[in-house]
């Protein structure tokens, strides 16, 4: 070990069947230090960060936490916590019926008697320690989410934690909470306790960590100090892309401006889970929103489609102001939308494929006005061949095919009912080369005719070949639009990361 290191993990190697998710993965993490875990989705973070918390057992590699005399052997979230490893998620894991002190010390009393004014009393005193704005005695879910974390914090710093990991600890608060929470994570470095930061904010990365670890397909990219990467060298890193070699580019179709009939507009449309933002896209024209995973690309389109509940925003189609808050709303107005996750928002796993390629058609229709088996067997026919569908029969489980063939079932079911605004989020992730060429010559010639389509991939490349404007996303706020010569991938990556920094 490093003599300020404080946690080291060499050579860390964890597989499943048919995948390695973490190949020979060196990570050290320092005393008093904040260090970002970077890296796109599949990257390996995840898996890295639950062998270290005991819940995934490694194949290879070893683990030192420092004050231990031997190499650590963590194989429950038990065994991390009592070496001093503690974990704060996304989403809380404590008990909002309960009360701030009976959060923090809750599973830690023993006993049949519990005291809990002396409880309260040193819930009180973690509180003004650490500056966390709440009362012992007052109930955790009437407290924000930044505050609730905080909490959670407080309980890991008072169970002796060394190792402090915070995974997405920011996605769900707004600036004022993030600047609390910072203030408590710069609170802890000065105490010691080293920090995992596990984010896809880019500029919470570069606000508050010292070092980041960069993992890509479950392999070590390499470890550097914040002042020696700058954001867009991290966003190369990050994608696999080499900076001097960004242009070279294989087309795949003409790609299209669009006609001059705007489609579809929104000026200040929000969700749940979207920041207010204006969009338009523009009859047979392909358009894309781009950024990393976590930048509020996938939250936008599903605010066009009411996907998520919809806070704000007027939203015109064809001109005419409309109000669109639910699915069955766009899908009048003409929209369809193939969401990012397939399994759980697309497929119908135990219907058949006819089933499920008429599934958005029924639902316009109304469940009350059932096509008949004549109809429905007509249409999956029609798409299989046209989609070239894969499938024994259309009387098939959807969950028997592939991926790819899967994803062009979900695309027969929005084409069936003829759309003129077509959202694809994600159509080609985790399908072979040959079928994603497939999609996306399939989107030019649907933009050919007339069809307008928004276009989501993580991999640039793709967005290029079909998009003739990206809208660049980065912190769920939109900083660019890119057309013409700006559609390079040095262009758009410049602009994730935020220019030349």
């Amino acid at each position: 070990m490093q003599n300020d290191a404080i946690l080291t993990m060499r050579g860390i190697t964890k597989t499943f069947p048919g995948t390695i998710a973490l190949n020979k993965v060196d990570f050290t993490l320092r005393k008093g230090e904040i260090h970002a875990l970077m890296g796109e989705n599949g990257a390996g973070k995840s898996t890295l960060i639950k062998v270290l918390t005991g819940v995934y057992e490694k194949d290879e590699g070893s683990i030192w936490v420092v004050g231990g005399e031997a190499e650590a052997h963590i194989h429950s979230p038990q065994d991390a916590q009592n070496i001093g490893i503690s974990t704060v998620y996304q989403e809380i894991t404590l008990c909002p019926n309960l009360t701030v002190a009976e959060n923090m010390f809750i599973g830690r009393t023993s006993g049949q008697t519990v005291n809990w004014k002396e409880y309260e009393s040193r819930a009180t005193a973690i509180l003004d320690n650490l500056g966390i704005p709440a009362r012992a005695k007052q109930q955790l879910g009437s407290c924000s989410l930044a505050v609730q974390q905080m909490v959670a914090i407080g309980r890991a710093v008072d169970m002796q934690c060394k190792v402090l990991i915070l995974d997405e600890p920011t996605s769900s608060l707004d600036d004022k909470e993030v600047a609390m929470l910072f203030k408590l994570m710069r609170e802890l470095k000065g105490r010691g306790v080293g920090i995992i930061f596990v984010t896809h904010f880019l500029e919470q990365v570069y606000e508050v960590c010292d070092r980041i670890t960069v993992l890509r397909n479950g392999e070590l990219v390499g470890e550097y100090a914040i002042e020696d990467l700058p954001q867009v060298e991290l966003v190369a890193k990050m994608m696999g892309k080499d900076l001097n070699d960004l242009e070279s580019l294989e087309q795949v179709g003409h790609k299209s401006a669009g006609a001059d009939e705007v489609v579809y507009e929104a000026e200040g449309l929000s969700s749940s889970e979207a920041r207010p933002f204006n969009f338009k896209i523009r009859r047979g024209e392909v358009n894309g929103f781009t950024g990393l995973l976590g930048s509020g690309r996938s939250e936008s389109v599903r605010a066009i489609f009411g996907a998520d509940r919809v806070t704000g925003g007027k939203v015109r189609v064809k001109g005419k102001d409309v109000k669109i808050t639910n699915p069955r709303e766009a899908m009048k107005n003409g929209i369809g939308y193939l969401p990012e996750d397939r399994k759980r928002d697309g497929i119908i796993a135990d219907l058949s494929v006819r089933e499920n390629i008429i599934l958005a058609l029924q639902v316009m229709k109304g469940f009350f006005h059932p096509m008949s088996k004549a109809q429905m067997r007509q249409f999956a026919d029609e798409y299989i061949k046209a989609l070239q569908i894969k499938t024994a029969s259309q009387d098939t489980p959807i969950k028997s095919l592939s991926g790819g063939n899967q994803q062009k079932v979900i695309l027969a079911r929005w084409l069936l009912t003829h759309p003129d605004y077509l959202i694809l989020d994600e159509p080609t992730r985790g399908i072979d080369v040959g079928t994603k060429l497939e999609i996306q010559r399939l989107v030019l010639k649907l933009a050919e005719e007339n069809m307008s389509v928004t276009f989501i991939s993580s991999e640039i490349e793709e967005m290029l070949r079909t998009c003739s404007r990206l809208i660049v996303m980065r912190d769920r706020k939109i900083v660019g639009e890119l057309t013409g010569d700006q559609l390079t991938q040095g262009y758009v990556m410049k602009t994730i990361a935020g220019g030349e920094q």
